[in-house]
């Protein structure tokens, strides 16, 4: 028994000590398990090259679908099978499907992206929020095991992108000169810019006509301001006097002589120092991050250089009341005296403005008091009824006019390019009638309004003027639009630089025609015993034929002032100066 024993003992030290063919043995053993290993490495780097394949495919269809955000749903399921992903089904926000062997899940998400460095990344991207400017594409669909099918179920590959494409254009609202009068132009100027201003017709028809590179004008105007190594937003954080944003925009390269002369004689005329906020003249949004000199591709930004300049001045007023005596410079009128109240653009809104769909830019409320008298009837010695000094007291208040950027569309690049403005033209108020002095600046209460003395009847007999009738008055019309109206701007139309008007709807009648048609009057007698009610039939037709016969004159008047200052009564005009598509970009 020991003998067997100790025998089995040595043998199995033999077989341990034995070396040969060792490796045929490990080799038999190790096989199997390291050709498993090879076929998970295998599907694993399968897996992996998928996914990246999928997420190319991905970052394609959202780059795609933040180019033509108004149909991005149709441009992902565009790109995704042209990439080989045909059969895919459409997963809405909340809802959760799972992907099939046959097909995938996608889920297209619009909404904003801002690229704020103070915003944290993932925040940066808000789902459904308007106006859309990026669209977020997920895509689920399952991965192909070669090995490893018959032993696990194929995982599940997810890839995300979102996408962003900033399309903008350069717009401002406002109101151009329908005709030009150089006296009036002069005096009211002159009370805006605080100088003795002497231009001529053919001076205001070039700056009228002259455009002004926007972004010149501010690399002149950082060189007034001795500004350097900044960006064009840091230049319009700063404030300048009218002067130097006159002196800045004679400067500019391109300019036509004439305007440029005029320019400089309008910068060396104005005594007003009231340095202005640049901001609200000139908002140049993502533009204004490049820094002077440096030009965005494919937008221009322009502006007209008397609009320009008027918007500088009327800020530069602030809320300050500007009288102008027009004397007998108007035709058909004895006197004419004027006093101009202009008030802020609400929410501290540009004139001028380069930015996304949701961009708004507004004009400034203005008030004007205007006041016209006439005499008429015979002033000889040896008597007669005499109309004299008949008063028309013209009081209208125009709010803000608004233009705002809805949508810029290429559809097929940039010569199909559309830029729609929703554009609304200012509530206009008028009054024929006596208002209050002490509130005719301050825009954060209406204005007060009592009857005027219209005229006074009076006999002349020899030397002596003996007053019959006293007649009073006043009068009310407003015009009103509170639907805004869509303006359409194609390519040619932004290359023209071409001026769309939106007016109110019910504007049927002049201004003052309208209020003179309404005019309700009462008469005093001055104790002479006379029929006050057979006395009103008979003046009142009198008056109103007499009003009538200078109403043409102060519609003109009323609309250069106004159209001067920017805004028109019961109109809005816009134009666009330039506009690019945006390049599509992966954000995330």
């Amino acid at each position: 028994m020991m003998s067997i024993k100790g025998g089995l003992m040595a043998a199995t030290r033999r077989l341990l000590a034995d070396r040969s063919a060792n490796f045929a043995v490990m080799t038999a053993l190790c096989t199997p398990v390291a050709l498993a290993l090879t076929a998970f490495a295998i599907d694993e780097g399968s897996l992996y090259n998928e996914r990246r394949a999928a997420q190319s495919i991905v970052d394609l269809a959202a780059i795609t679908a933040a180019s033509n955000i108004t149909n991005a749903r149709q441009a992902v399921l565009t790109t995704l099978a042209d990439n080989g992903i045909t059969s895919v089904a459409v997963q809405q926000q909340g809802a959760n499907v799972a992907p099939t062997a046959t097909k995938a899940v996608v889920q297209i998400v619009p909404g904003r992206y801002t690229g704020v460095s103070t915003i944290a990344t993932g925040s940066r991207f808000e789902a459904g929020k308007l106006p859309y400017n990026a669209v977020q594409v997920s895509l689920k669909k399952q991965g192909t095991l070669y090995f490893a099918g018959s032993i696990m179920a194929p995982p599940t590959l997810g890839t995300a992108a979102i996408a962003s494409a900033q399309p903008q254009a350069a717009f401002s609202v406002g109101s151009r000169l329908a005709s030009l009068n150089g006296g009036i132009l002069n005096a009211l100027l002159g009370g805006l810019l605080g100088g003795n201003i002497s231009l001529s017709v053919m001076d205001y028809n070039s700056l009228v006509s002259a455009d002004v590179d926007v972004l010149s004008f501010t690399d002149a105007l950082a060189t007034q301001l001795h500004l350097t190594g900044v960006s064009y937003s840091d230049v319009l954080a700063s404030k300048a006097t009218i002067g130097q944003i006159a002196t800045a925009m004679a400067n500019v390269p391109g300019l036509d002589h004439t305007a440029k002369i005029a320019l400089q004689t309008l910068a060396s005329s104005a005594t007003n120092n009231v340095k202005i906020p640049l901001s609200t003249l000139v908002d140049l949004g993502s533009v204004g991050s490049l820094g002077l000199g440096q030009k965005p591709a494919g937008l221009s930004v322009d502006a007209s250089a008397l609009s320009m300049l008027t918007a500088a001045a009327a800020l530069a007023n602030g809320t300050n009341q500007v009288a102008v005596n027009l004397g007998a410079t108007i035709p058909g009128l004895t006197s004419t005296t004027l006093s101009i109240a202009i008030g802020e653009p609400m929410q501290n809104s540009a004139w001028l403005a380069v930015g996304e769909a949701g961009t708004v830019v507004r004009t400034a409320q203005t008030r004007i008091k205007l006041n016209a008298s006439v005499t008429v009837g015979n002033s000889n010695l040896g008597g007669g009824i005499n109309l004299l000094a008949v008063n028309l007291p013209l009081n209208i208040e125009v709010a803000y006019a608004e233009a705002k950027l809805t949508d810029i569309n290429c559809p097929t690049g940039p010569s199909s390019m559309k830029v729609s403005i929703a554009a609304q033209p200012g509530v206009v108020e008028a009054h024929l009638a006596d208002s209050s002095a002490s509130g005719f600046a301050d825009f954060t209460k209406p204005q007060s309004f009592s009857d005027a003395e219209i005229a006074d009847v009076s006999l002349k007999l020899l030397l002596i003027n003996l007053n019959l009738l006293q007649i009073k008055g006043s009068s009310a019309f407003s015009i009103t639009n509170m639907a805004p109206t869509n303006l359409t701007f194609n390519a040619t139309d932004i290359a023209n630089k071409a001026i769309k008007t939106v007016s109110t709807k019910n504007l049927t009648q002049s201004l003052t025609t309208s209020l003179v048609n309404n005019l309700s009057l009462s008469v005093n007698a001055l104790g002479l015993g006379l029929d006050v009610t057979a006395l009103l039939g008979a003046v009142k037709p009198a008056v109103t034929t007499l009003f009538n016969g200078v109403t043409a004159p102060v519609d003109d008047l009323v609309y250069n002032v106004l159209g001067a200052l920017g805004v028109h009564v019961g109109e809005a005009d816009v134009r666009v100066t330039g506009a690019t598509c945006g390049r599509s970009v992966l954000v995330q």
